[in-house]
């Protein structure tokens, strides 16, 4: 898995320049919640976020970004999607991708210290010895090292980055909290376990979701090089070049409705359809074009092997402009 150089040099910068102080979990505001009734596919029967989430925000009416060919031009333009998940090879000892955890109201909270505390919620998590981490729990893991985890009680969602625990006491780089009900966004200029500062688990495919026919979210990706700024609605960047032919966090791509997809098998082209209709978000920093979706044993090799096949070429830079009601809210535009 990917080591974001960038974002280190980038959080510290950041997190010196705060103010001290503890900080709390996202606030939720009425103005915030979206409709009840509708909304991406559930995990542990909560939604995972309104219906008007830019998550969960159709795309394929938006004007292609005017510096979507400059964007392009410095993302490997010549290389293929890459699934960032799939099934275990004979050298891993878990499955290959993001686990999702879920946790309910009687699960126990431990403190946690997060290198980067300024910009991490000040909460007790609910971690345990039924954490799935990113790559497993061994201390040979030098991946990210993400923790993804559900309540499914309170719908709140808990995401922490480089977790670890040593000596009975639980660590992280950076630790963050949503309200699965909510469109609030995290403070400007603060991290989370993405260096985007967005939450994880709307942007990981899902193998039920790819299964049943309908994928109804955009996806998280990841590319090399990234500009020192940031895009509604992402609120953090770990850019290394300060160049805006280079791609910003929270800039989204579209695959092109004229891509064909009559090449694919039906659960390839249930994913296509997706990075069509509501595509990709860039998240953070690392191989070009990788993508990523929740650690499985069950995804198939056929569906991996053809979507390795797609290449960066057939994908375009949306502007999302016309979708931000307000710049502390994922809450977009009715359309």
């Amino acid at each position: 898995m990917r080591m974001p150089l960038g974002r280190l040099v980038t959080t510290a910068l950041l997190a010196a320049a705060c103010g001290a102080g503890l900080l709390a979990a996202p606030a939720t505001g009425a103005q915030d919640r979206g409709d009840p009734e509708t909304s991406a596919r559930p995990v542990a029967g909560c939604r995972v976020f309104p219906a008007n989430n830019y998550w969960n925000t159709d795309i394929r009416k938006l004007p292609k970004h005017s510096r979507s060919d400059a964007w392009l031009r410095h993302m490997s333009p010549g290389s293929q999607l890459h699934p960032d998940f799939g099934r275990s090879g004979s050298e891993q000892k878990v499955p290959y991708g993001i686990p999702i955890t879920t946790v309910g109201a009687g699960h126990n909270r431990k403190n946690v210290t997060f290198t980067y505390a300024r910009e991490s919620d000040q909460v007790r998590y609910p971690l345990g010895s039924d954490t799935k981490i990113e790559g497993g729990r061994g201390p040979g893991n030098d991946g990210d090292r993400h923790a993804i985890i559900v309540d499914k009680s309170r719908c709140r969602l808990y995401e922490t980055w480089n977790t670890k625990h040593r000596n009975g006491r639980w660590h992280a780089g950076s630790g963050a909290v949503w309200n699965l009900d909510s469109n609030k966004l995290r403070h400007d200029g603060w991290t989370s376990a993405d260096a985007a500062g967005l939450p994880i688990l709307p942007g990981l495919l899902r193998w039920r979701d790819v299964r049943s026919g309908t994928v109804d979210h955009a996806i998280r990706f990841t590319t090399d090089v990234t500009d020192k700024r940031y895009v509604w609605p992402a609120r953090h960047q770990a850019g290394s070049v300060n160049n805006r032919n280079y791609p910003p966090m929270g800039a989204r791509f579209r695959l092109k409705g004229s891509y064909d997809l009559s090449q694919y098998g039906s659960r390839t082209r249930v994913v296509l359809r997706a990075m069509k209709q509501y595509g990709l978000v860039l998240a953070d920093n690392g191989s070009p074009w990788y993508f990523q979706g929740e650690a499985s044993t069950k995804w198939p090799s056929k569906l991996i092997t053809q979507l390795k096949q797609v290449p960066a070429r057939a994908f375009v830079a949306v502007d999302t402009s016309s979708l931000m009601v307000d710049p502390d809210s994922a809450r977009v535009a009715t359309r």
